[in-house]
């Protein structure tokens, strides 16, 4: 991923070169964050399509966030992560009741989610899966 200092990420990208693998999804549904994100790339992308499932159902990617380009964008912020707080709203309060302290994250600087939502951005995001398309 093409690193611009400032520039937001968004934390739900498609699969594209040049984008930063930040987690896997896991078989619960929920994704587990890398450490260190990766930049992926055409061979990555073109790998991960083989089986016929799209990557975006194994893995969460990020890139720049597209702001006015994005069909999910509200103004003059992502309008995506106040749907899906709502849509979460009790698996949320369930997943963090008691905890004090954020899953680390390798893109939480310049995460859009996190400018705009802060920590209650961080407790939707490992429920999070992009690709909700049915399984073929």
């Amino acid at each position: 991923m093409k690193d611009v200092s400032g520039e937001a990420l968004c934390p739900s990208a498609p699969a594209a070169p040049g984008a930063a693998l930040i987690g896997v999804v896991g078989a619960d549904a929920r994704v587990v964050r890398l450490i260190t994100p990766l930049t992926i790339d055409a061979s990555f992308v073109a790998a991960a399509h083989r089986d016929g499932a799209a990557p975006e159902r194994r893995f969460r990617f990020a890139s720049p966030c597209q702001e006015g380009r994005c069909a999910h964008w509200a103004g003059e912020q992502c309008g995506l992560i106040g749907q899906l707080q709502h849509a979460a709203a009790g698996m949320v309060e369930q997943e963090e009741e008691g905890t004090g302290s954020l899953p680390p994250c390798p893109i939480r600087a310049r995460c859009r989610w996190w400018q705009q939502r802060g920590r209650d951005a961080c407790a939707v995001c490992a429920l999070v899966v992009t690709d909700q398309r049915p399984v073929p």
